[in-house]
């Protein structure tokens, strides 16, 4: 094997370990966006972990994030809360970017 087969099979490796992490970070970010919109809604422990559960789950319906902003903007309005949608982006945002660290660091 030559030294451009090894390179480009490192760089394969990386690769997936990096879409590997990403996907782990998104999970985690839906998780840890549940538990804030669940706390938001006044939710138990137990109501707030299965609420956790569901916005993950939610993230499969359609590829992009949009599906589980939408299914927090509906519940927390359901719930009678009012929520901009800025704020929830913005949490979005901010607990990607948190989801991404713990990951980093094997929490």
């Amino acid at each position: 094997m030559t030294t451009f087969d090894d390179r480009e099979k490192g760089f394969e490796s990386k690769f997936a370990l990096d879409q590997e992490q990403e996907f782990k970070a998104v999970a985690r970010r839906n998780k840890l966006l549940g538990l804030w919109a669940a706390e938001k809604m006044g939710l138990n422990a137990a109501g707030a972990e299965e609420y956790g559960r569901a916005i993950v789950k939610a993230d499969f319906d359609q590829p992009g994030e949009e599906d589980v902003f939408r299914k927090i903007a509906q519940d927390l309005e359901g719930a009678g809360l009012t929520v901009s949608e800025g704020e929830i982006r913005r949490k979005m945002d901010e607990l990607q970017s948190i989801a991404r660290d713990q990951i980093r660091n094997g929490e």
